[in-house]
């Protein structure tokens, strides 16, 4: 699904010689990089404070610590994400609130929120699935009415823009993932909280110090969480060719689109008007009336030792550990349960050949045709 080590190859001389600096330095823990890192990703997101975390599921539970959301409070959520998303939430002891997603975008549906408010709304948690922003006006809108908090799900859509602004800062708080395969990925885990609000930076920094300023001088309850400065120095690296990595897989998605032209049981991406999708996958719908569908072709395409991945295949909904949650609080979840068992994600990385792709593409079409005639 991704070339880690192309892309290593690619850029072996730039990152050995940052990883060796910091071995020089032996600055490991909260050492400059990591605040070089820092300023670079404000920059490079047009926003004013980031902090470097151990990992984006930390950062979406710090964010949601600094806002005060805990036991009570519900959290509007998609349903169709991946499970950090709502468990931040629950283990602080909130309660997720599942909400239906736009079938295009797949991203949280606007139109669908207000109905699921109650009194014990907190706050909105929209996710920027797949690359691509959510649409973030109306859901600032009724965040504004209502007096709720919006904490930005940017994992997986770093590079990407929202009316021609970068994804990230739109929130109160909003939150990356460097999980080696994202578009900026690490080496290992990382993460960060993004905010343009000064109070809410130092009460971030203070959660992900044990809650406090100064060491051995707690004057909350936090918890233990910082980026490595290691990958701080791989990221600061892949940071400076991250416009180039986005435009690799635009291009590479062009290709699939071409390929996949015409076919009317194959449902390529949307890209919404208002974003600029970055392609953190390359996500298809394949008709559930296609005979044996989606999973027929993933045994067709598993035959012919072709990655591919199901981004989700069991909505959050739908978890045992969420049961008892959706039992009592969950909107319609129609457009959530068809792109469940329609969509399937196809590689996607900067080292993608046009070769790789109509190899691909040939495996995916000889699947539906073949299918098409039974």
């Amino acid at each position: 699904m991704v070339d880690l080590r192309g892309q290593y190859l690619a850029l072996k001389e730039e990152i050995d010689a940052a990883i060796a600096e910091v071995l020089d330095s032996t600055r490991f823990i909260k050492g400059p990089i990591v605040g070089q890192l820092e300023s670079e990703l404000a920059g490079y997101l047009e926003g004013t404070y980031v902090l470097g975390v151990a990992n984006g599921t930390d950062a979406l539970q710090i964010a949601l610590m600094a806002l005060g959301i805990g036991p009570g409070d519900e959290v509007i959520t998609p349903s169709f994400t991946f499970i950090a998303t709502a468990e931040a939430a629950a283990l602080l002891g909130a309660t997720p609130v599942f909400v239906d997603i736009d079938p295009q975008t797949f991203n949280l549906d606007p139109a669908k929120m207000e109905a699921l408010l109650s009194p014990r709304t907190k706050a909105i948690v929209p996710v920027n699935l797949f690359g691509q922003a959510a649409d973030m006006d109306p859901i600032l809108d009724l965040a504004e009415r209502h007096g709720l908090y919006v904490v930005e799900d940017n994992a997986q859509a770093i590079g990407s823009t929202y009316k021609g602004r970068k994804t990230g800062f739109f929130g109160h708080i909003g939150i990356l993932s460097f999980f080696p395969s994202k578009n900026l990925g690490a080496y290992g885990d990382g993460g960060a909280v993004l905010t343009n609000d000064a109070a809410l930076y130092e009460r971030m920094k203070m959660i992900t110090n044990h809650g406090g300023r100064h060491k051995y001088y707690n004057e909350i309850v936090g918890v233990n969480s910082r980026l490595d400065a290691l990958q701080a120095a791989i990221l600061r690296v892949k940071l400076r060719h991250l416009d180039a990595f986005i435009e690799a897989r635009r291009q590479a998605a062009d290709r699939y689109d071409a390929l996949f032209a015409g076919n009317e049981a194959i449902t390529t991406p949307h890209r919404a008007r208002y974003s600029h999708h970055v392609f953190h996958q390359y996500t298809l719908r394949i008709a559930q009336h296609t005979p044996g569908g989606r999973d027929a072709l993933l045994a067709h395409l598993k035959a012919k030792d072709i990655p591919h991945g199901v981004y989700y295949p069991v909505p959050l909904h739908r978890l045992p550990v969420f049961a008892e949650i959706v039992a009592m609080r969950r909107g319609e979840m129609t457009e959530t349960e068809r792109a469940a068992a329609e969509v399937i994600s196809l590689p996607m990385h900067t080292e993608l050949s046009a070769d790789q792709q109509q190899y691909i593409a040939e495996a995916v079409l000889e699947f539906v045709e073949q299918r098409a005639t039974v």
